[in-house]
């Protein structure tokens, strides 16, 4: 059983040809029509380009350096080539999310029953994938074959979170990059995970969360995201606290490149103080002057869309009678905050009965915002825009005040044509199969909380 929307290329009239790539910038997306590849994992033949093998190869040219910023690291096939690059004289330096630096295979039982339930049900994912014998248990051998961290740990690569700062972990450490040799830059919207780039173990049906990798060969743009990873990194561990994430980290102005004729790239890191900058100054600032850019399109697939400003922004653009496209994940287009709410002309009370500040439904309804469909628990992980089919918008930020405000996060601009259709190829494959506007269950939950706020305040 494939994911909605899959045939295999035998079974379609005419194999979708490949694009050319950049040659200093080049994108990778797991659900990508003109290319197949087979899961290491599942051992099922499946669409897209091989995100994981991406990183391998990034991985395997190192000479000198490997430094990684991801939020969460399962796949065993990347830790065991960290190991096997340190084995080389390669200095590997590692850097994830707290929440994520323990072997799964460390928890006992009492620990496992005091997880929240997503943990939980990640957990028993984690053991379905590692209990290679099926005893309900993971051995020392199995770990060393498919828990990472364990793999990461045993084979002394240094790693630290986002508590060696000696907090508790604000925010998010949200970054997904990799830093080659100060060199070559990896990253995207990709988590180094089963769910994110090949789909969850027990499922055949799962493709995975929709996702995508850049690869920039530039010496310039891995010379700033080195100097984030050191500002993050300290002196390691077992150092001082001298750490540094989240708000505790100077302010980053954007950094603009001409990696190549025709291609530049601009580079901004979050969190901003909304205290000590304006929002003009922030990553979402930076994304809002992209989109004021726009002449004739805007195409989005986003994770979250929860900036306000932002919506304005669009709202204004609508007016120019630019075409005006937006794909937000089932998850949170419906929420309270959500702006797609806004772009569909409707409004939803949240639990204080109140609507969130400053909502502008558009006094018109976009007919041309939904949710794709994928397969039951894969989700539209996308963070990036398309503008007037020339400019990309992408990174781990989404496009929220926690990612502005609290996270770790990249964000990037390329100007190019070539890197451009790679986005719009994967945003149209997206918009084939998409549920428009507001659904009849929410026209339904609107008007019950209308009546529930009502009763309430009577």
């Amino acid at each position: 059983m494939w994911g909605i929307g899959w045939r295999r290329r035998d079974e379609t009239e005419a194999a979708i040809a490949p694009l050319p790539q950049d040659p200093i910038v080049q994108a990778y997306f797991n659900y990508a029509q003109a290319s197949e590849y087979r899961d290491p994992y599942r051992d099922i033949s499946r669409p897209g380009d091989n995100l994981e093998q991406v990183i391998l190869d990034t991985i395997d040219d190192a000479q000198y350096s490997i430094d990684i910023a991801v939020q969460e690291l399962n796949l065993p096939l990347i830790a065991q080539a960290l190991v096997a690059k340190q084995r080389q004289g390669v200095a590997v330096r590692v850097i994830v999310e707290h929440q994520y630096r323990r072997p799964w295979g460390h928890l006992i039982v009492s620990e496992v029953q005091k997880l929240k339930e997503r943990d939980r049900l990640k957990y028993h994912a984690f053991l379905q994938f590692a209990d290679l014998n099926h005893d309900g248990q993971i051995q020392g051998h199995e770990a060393l074959q498919r828990d990472a961290m364990y793999i990461l740990e045993q084979g002394n690569i240094p790693l630290i979170d986002d508590t060696a700062d000696g907090s508790k972990g604000s925010g998010l450490m949200h970054h997904k990059f990799v830093v080659v040799d100060r060199q070559t830059v990896l990253t995207g919207s990709a988590n180094f995970t089963l769910s994110g780039i090949h789909g969850d173990f027990h499922d055949p049906a799962s493709l995975g969360n929709a996702n995508h990798v850049v690869v920039i060969q530039n010496e310039a743009i891995a010379q700033q995201m080195s100097a984030e990873f050191d500002l993050m990194w300290g002196d390691g561990p077992g150092g001082h606290e001298d750490s540094l994430f989240g708000l505790q980290k100077p302010y980053r102005p954007p950094y603009q490149v001409q990696v190549a004729p025709g291609t530049a790239v601009t580079l901004q890191f979050s969190p901003v103080s909304g205290d000590r900058y304006s929002w003009d100054q922030s990553v979402n600032g930076l994304i809002n002057q992209t989109l004021e850019q726009a002449e004739t399109s805007i195409d989005m697939a986003l994770f979250v869309f929860s900036d306000q400003r932002l919506s304005h922004t669009l709202y204004q653009k609508s007016q120019q009678r630019l075409m005006l496209r937006a794909l937000i994940d089932s998850g949170f287009i419906y929420r309270s905050y959500s702006e797609a709410l806004d772009m569909m002309g409707v409004e939803l009370l949240n639990q204080r009965c109140k609507y969130d500040e400053d909502n502008r439904p558009w006094p018109t309804a976009l007919k041309t915002v939904g949710t794709p469909q994928l397969a039951d628990g894969d989700r539209l992980h996308h963070k990036f825009a398309v503008i007037d089919q020339a400019i990309v918008i992408t990174g781990t930020q989404n496009w929220s005040d926690s990612a502005n405000y609290r996270n770790d996060e990249t964000a990037i601009i390329i100007s190019s044509d070539v890197v451009s259709a790679h986005f719009l190829r994967e945003f149209e494959r997206l918009y084939e199969v998409v549920s428009f506007g507001v659904p009849h269950w929410l026209h339904n939950s609107i008007q019950e909380q209308r009546d529930r706020c009502f009763n309430a305040s009577t």
